[in-house]
């Protein structure tokens, strides 16, 4: 991009986003209060600017303190952040190791800070014990700060999250002595919620997908089911505050049905 251009970028948008901000504020009660955020488009954005995948991923990983920033910014409650599905663990070893390594970091220095509450949501038992380790040690580093609850979603995949919503219902009833003929007269939607990852918290109200993707790809199935989407061209690493204001104003100009 032309300099003159980046020069102009310089001087406008900061004016654009504050004009969008000031449009958000008479619309505070209508804002979301739990965010899902599918960071996507790392590898695409790497291959654009002509460097490697991991480098794509730092870029990525850089992108997440930003926006957590602007969701304390116009008071969300809880975020939930797409870091890695359970599909991406079959990526060839070259590309995974590194991609680990860089969560890892990323979710240590938010946890360091002290900001957020951290909340690993995932199946944990797929990772290397090490990584495993290192995210739940940020759940109880963070456990006392009273900040933001941050869903760390690695690795996730909706489906996977019912089934073991499902096994941990079942293992339930089984100690209590519950026969499946009992079980399935009781059943309901709320027995299945209160085993998810996510359990205790609100759905998300808004989930934002980066890349220009158009597919919710198996995040927060159970979840999302009444839940606005927004749609963002940008890759993540290139994925701005105003990007996150104009989704925000978006939904605050909705009128929600409610899956109605």
């Amino acid at each position: 991009m032309a300099d003159w251009k980046r020069g102009l970028r310089k001087v406008l948008y900061p004016a654009y986003e504050a004009r969008v901000l000031r449009r958000i504020g008479p619309l505070s009660e209508s804002l979301p209060k739990h965010v899902g955020v599918m960071l996507d488009g790392n590898r695409r954005w790497a291959r654009a600017v002509g460097r490697d995948t991991s480098h794509g991923h730092e870029a990525g990983a850089a992108n997440i303190e930003p926006l957590l920033g602007w969701c304390d910014e116009v008071g969300i409650e809880v975020v939930t952040l797409w870091l890695l599905s359970t599909d991406n663990l079959n990526r060839p070893a070259a590309e995974l190791e590194p991609l680990l390594s860089i969560i890892a970091d990323a979710v240590d220095s938010l946890a360091a800070q002290r900001r957020w509450r951290l909340h690993p949501v995932g199946a944990l038992d797929l990772l290397p014990d090490d990584m495993a380790r290192r995210l739940k040690a940020a759940a109880e580093a963070t456990a006392d700060v009273d900040g933001m609850l941050v869903n760390v979603a690695v690795p996730y995949g909706g489906r996977r999250e019912i089934a073991d919503a499902v096994r941990s219902l079942l293992y339930e009833h089984a100690a209590l002595g519950t026969s499946l003929e009992e079980l399935a007269d009781i059943l309901d939607v709320e027995h299945i919620a209160d085993h998810l990852y996510t359990k205790g918290q609100p759905d998300p109200d808004l989930v934002i997908r980066t890349s220009g993707e158009q597919r919710l790809g198996g995040f927060l199935l159970w979840q999302s089911a009444k839940s606005e989407f927004y749609f963002c061209e940008a890759y993540w690493p290139d994925f701005r505050r105003v990007d996150f204001l104009r989704a925000i104003r978006a939904y605050a100009l909705r009128e929600r049905r409610h899956g109605v």
